[in-house]
Order: C-alpha cells, then sequence, then structure tokens
C-alpha cells in the first residue's frame, strides 16, 4: 500500500491525541486556578532524561510524516498487516487517552507532585490499573513505530516507558504520603500498567 496513506493516519492520530492531552492539561491548569507545579521534586535526571527521549521522539515523528527520506536509515521492513496493527494501536491509545482524562478531571499534573486539591481517582480504567496514562503512551509509542516501520522508534519507545516505570516509585511514594492507607489499599486491588490477574 502507498506509504502516504499510513503518513496521513499517523498524522490524524497524532493531531488527536495532542489535542486531547493539551485541552485536559490546560483545563486542569485552569480550574485549579493556575497552581504552579514544580518540576524540581521528580529529579534532575528523570528530568533530562524524559525531555531528551521524548524530544527525540517527536523528531522521529515529524521526520516520518514531513520527508520519510530523513529516517529511511533507520526503517524496517514490516508485512503490511502489522503496520494495520500500528494504526490500530494509535487509535486505541487515543480512545483510552479520552477516557483517561475524562476520570482524572483536574488530577492531571505534569510531574509526580500532586496538586492543591488533588483527590485519589479510582473510577474508569484506575479502577484496575493504577497508571493508565503510562500504558496509554506506550500502545500509541509503540503503534507509531510499528506504522513507521522504526527500530530507532521502537527502541525511543522502550526507553521511555523504562523511565516512566522508574519515575513511578517516586509519584507512589508521593501518593502514599497523600493518601495514606487509602493508597496502601489502592494498591494492593490493582496493577501497576496492566490489570492484576489476581487480588
Amino acid at each position: 500500500m502507498n506509504d502516504t496513506v499510513f503518513r496521513i493516519l499517523s498524522a490524524a492520530i497524532f493531531i488527536i491525541g495532542m489535542t486531547l492531552s493539551a485541552y485536559h492539561r490546560r483545563k486542569a491548569d485552569r480550574e485549579s486556578g493556575g497552581e504552579k507545579i514544580s518540576l524540581a521534586a521528580e529529579g534532575l535526571p528523570i528530568t533530562i532524561a524524559l525531555r531528551l527521549l521524548g524530544f527525540s521522539f517527536l523528531a522521529c515523528v515529524f521526520a516520518f510524516l514531513i520527508h520519510p527520506a530523513w529516517v529511511a536509515w533507520a526503517r524496517v521492513d514490516l508485512p503490511e498487516w502489522v503496520r494495520w496493527v500500528g494504526v490500530g494501536m494509535g487509535v486505541t491509545a487515543n480512545f483510552l487517552a479520552f477516557w483517561v482524562f475524562r476520570n482524572l478531571g483536574n488530577n492531571i499534573s505534569p510531574t509526580v507532585v500532586t496538586r492543591t486539591n488533588h483527590t485519589l481517582v479510582t473510577t474508569g480504567p484506575y479502577r484496575w490499573v493504577r497508571h493508565p496514562l503510562y500504558t496509554m503512551g506506550m500502545i500509541g509509542f509503540l503503534g507509531f513505530a510499528l506504522v513507521s516501520e522504526s527500530w530507532v522508534a521502537f527502541l525511543l519507545s522502550i526507553l521511555v516507558f523504562t523511565v516512566m516505570a522508574i519515575r513511578t516509585f517516586k509519584e507512589e511514594a508521593r501518593l502514599i504520603d497523600r493518601f495514606g492507607e487509602d493508597y496502601r489499599l489502592y494498591i494492593r486491588r490493582t496493577g501497576k500498567f496492566l490489570p492484576r490477574l489476581t487480588r
């Protein structure tokens, strides 16, 4: 199939996902009275790693969408059906993003720091998974790697998720400080990134 079709679909998925994220994050900032969230609490290594990896991944996305020849060196020939699986993963990630953001409401934070009016969310996907936003990101990132047939995008996806997984230890420690036994009980009945098979 013409590569243009996959580029158009990737662009649509990317624009929808970024629009969802930007809308809900700005809404949370606005309805929280413009509260400033410090990046310092996240720690310099995590902050730098996430920004560098995120920028690198975005560079892969824009290169594929604008001029695929720029990243032809990182391309691996995949069967067309695998690329369609990637499209499905991207669409799934956007539906999951909508579900996550709707349930998070004003509790969205760009770092491990909670907002002043933060509440413990246990509805929607949070009923089964503590960090569905990270799961959604991994699905979307890997989906793009398949659509673009890029081993670099695949590697960056794994690295981003690894750093995010490391970040959750500090994030959950702060949530325990904030919500105490309620969060400890929540941990026992949910999975970190995927639903638990047993409770």
